[in-house]
């Protein structure tokens, strides 16, 4: 069986889906990335507001979970996305 195949079978909107495909594409080995909002909808050809939403489906179902990083003059960087596995029983 493949391991996309209960997000597939999830009641999760295709959006969600692709974006959480991207985001396992691109984590380390620890299940940890950080593509900014605007990079992921560029390559995915999807709007910004459409990833927002990608991944607030993501985290509601509890496939990621996001905090925030920071610059060292205190401003905001890109997100630490956390991969959470899907479970493939």
């Amino acid at each position: 069986m493949g391991y996309f195949t209960s997000l597939y079978s999830s009641e999760l909107p295709h959006r969600a889906v692709t974006v959480y495909m991207y985001l396992r594409d691109r984590c380390n080995k620890d299940g940890k990335c950080y593509p900014a909002i605007g990079t992921i909808a560029r390559e995915l050809k999807l709007s910004r507001s459409t990833v927002k939403r990608a991944l607030a489906d993501l985290e509601k179902s509890s496939l990621i979970r996001k905090d925030q990083r920071w610059r060292e003059n205190g401003g905001k960087s890109s997100n630490m996305f956390y991969l959470i596995e899907v479970d493939t029983s």
